[in-house]
């Protein structure tokens, strides 16, 4: 009997609270101002105009065309001093990785890398003074791959 009367009783504390809930909601939106007008669409007169008239803007820069020597040279040279340092030529990946790979295992550990990348500046560098200028630079291009005969 008493469970009914307690489950009663919370029943009404319930409807109570959510009439006074919605009776208070109810009254803040009937003090809320109203909605904001909006505004007229502007008339043709209103518009701005804007003539740019003869002003011209300043012309676009011009790229220069380097030749595929000169970019992978510029590739290598990070400082653009025009001369590639050693340290400038063993820090640049490369894309040799099976000449490179002396085991064959499929894995370069950098001894392979640095020994096949020393040796390479070691004989691009004439002059043993160990910087490459751009002609000592120019030997160290890749060789351009076979063309494939045709067997038509």
């Amino acid at each position: 009997m008493n469970r009914i009367f307690l489950g009663a009783l919370c029943a009404l504390v319930l409807v109570g609270v959510g009439m006074f809930w919605w009776q208070g909601r109810a009254e803040v939106e009937e003090g809320a101002p109203p909605p904001l007008a909006l505004p007229a669409e502007p008339s043709e007169a209103e518009i701005p105009v804007s003539d740019a008239g003869d002003i011209t803007g300043p012309a676009p820069p011009e790229a220069t065309e380097l030749t595929r020597e000169q970019r992978r040279f510029f590739r290598y040279d990070q400082n653009r001093d025009r001369i590639i340092s050693r340290n400038e030529m063993l820090s640049s990946p490369t894309d040799a990785f099976r000449k490179l790979d002396q085991d064959g295992n499929n894995l370069l550990s950098f001894e392979e890398w640095a020994v096949a990348t020393a040796a390479r500046f070691d004989g691009a560098d004439r002059n043993r003074h160990r910087e490459l200028t751009p002609e000592e630079f120019a030997t160290t291009r890749p060789k351009p791959a076979a063309k494939p005969v045709c067997r038509c």
